[in-house]
């Protein structure tokens, strides 16, 4: 009997080359079809109504592929041993992709079928995270697997909703996806970002400071809490102000100016420092200073947009056995996914009435990078390692 994978090509040879490549290429396709939508050039059949696509695409599309990127690769480093085989990891991508495809079939697909199908991805993911976890004894990955859960509820919230079994779940699902993502990140930066700079600059150490640590996930936690269940006002702004503070003493905690002079530092510094201000505008938003998705597009587009090029990027390179090093040409996507989020964040809460013309610019500089992580990685994605 013939026990060869199906798919035993170098793409499906781990975690991050697959979906690191979905998720590069899902993000130039969803802002462009997102902006021919938004102007009114094109029009389609959707499952989604056409603003909760948007939202939906880049929590559960985008970034769900870039965080089974990173924990299938993370769990097999850890085991050295295959976490997930060729055969599966195809099946799995291939899910992710349906997921993606699907909803514009409305017309023709049962509206259960199409929600099952995205659903699927999620629950699937978990299923082959599990096993690695149990078989090598690394509980902290357990917080990724609730992390997943969590994520895979905020989707059956939005679905729920788009299948008429609720009424308001839809906003509720996709800031549930926003908090759990951003506080993810946070929960995450605090052993991971000490750490790579430890590794990068020489003569760096870092002492833990779990008091803080604590802090700043619980305070993003309760933050967000107050933002999902519509508690506005003092409370809202005065958990958003700590964790602001917190995250900012975290921050400045980590800094080195070597940090300036390595792009795969600064990239991942940078949009930390995004989540941070998202949180100030947040604690504006509840006195309706600002408007709440001008917080939310600080942590999308500022935080998790950006920290996700930069942690695809410096794995990406481990990975394939390159110097641990930005090119020119990822230095220049670094700066222009934050050129995206200072032109849909910053500048739009200053100069309101311009806030057409900025989104325009935001699109263009988003796809640009984007555009130069494909251009970059991809053939190293595709390709055997040597």
């Amino acid at each position: 009997m013939n026990n060869k994978p199906v798919f035993e090509y170098p793409l499906f040879a781990m975690g991050f080359r697959v979906f690191f490549a979905l998720a590069g290429l899902s993000a130039l396709a969803l802002i462009a079809v997102w902006n021919r939508i938004s102007n009114g050039a094109l029009h389609l059949d959707n499952y989604f109504p056409v603003a909760l696509w948007h939202a939906h695409e880049m929590l559960l599309g985008f970034t769900s592929a870039v965080l089974a990127g990173i924990l299938l690769t993370a769990l097999k480093n850890v085991s050295k041993s295959v976490v997930i085989n060729s055969d599966q990891l195809a099946a799995l991508s291939f899910v992710w992709i349906y997921g993606r495809v699907v909803p514009f079939y409305s017309d023709l697909l049962p509206d259960v079928l199409i929600a099952g199908i995205d659903f699927a991805f999620l629950p699937l993911l978990m299923f082959w995270l599990i096993k690695p976890i149990l078989n090598t004894g690394s509980y902290k990955y357990f917080a990724y697997l609730l992390l997943v859960l969590l994520m895979a509820v905020g989707n059956a919230l939005i679905h729920a909703q788009v299948l008429g079994f609720t009424v308001l779940s839809a906003d509720l699902g996709v800031n549930l996806e926003i908090a759990l993502i951003v506080v993810g990140l946070v929960f995450s930066a605090g052993w991971v970002l000490p750490s790579v700079i430890e590794r990068s600059l020489s003569g760096v150490i870092y002492i833990q400071n779990p008091l803080l640590d604590v802090v700043a996930v619980a305070s993003s936690i309760v933050a967000f809490l107050f933002l999902i269940f519509d508690i506005s006002g003092f409370l809202l702004a005065l958990t958003a102000l700590i964790a602001l503070v917190v995250n900012a003493v975290r921050l400045a905690t980590w800094f080195d100016r070597r940090i300036l002079f390595v792009p795969l530092l600064w990239v991942l510094y940078l949009g930390y420092a995004w989540l941070v201000l998202g949180f100030g505008l947040l604690a504006l938003a509840a006195y309706q200073v600002v408007a709440v998705s001008v917080a939310l597009h600080a942590f999308a587009v500022g935080g998790i947009a950006a920290l996700s090029l930069g942690v695809m990027s410096r794995l990406a390179v481990g990975q394939v056995g390159r110097a641990l090093k930005a090119s020119n040409v990822m230095a220049i996507a670094f700066i222009l996914i934050n050129f995206a989020a200072l032109f849909l964040v910053l500048l739009p809460a200053v100069l309101p009435n311009w806030y057409a013309g900025f989104v325009v610019i935001a699109s263009y500089s988003w796809l640009a990078a984007f555009s130069l992580f494909v251009f970059y990685y991809a053939p190293s994605l595709i390709e055997s390692e040597h």
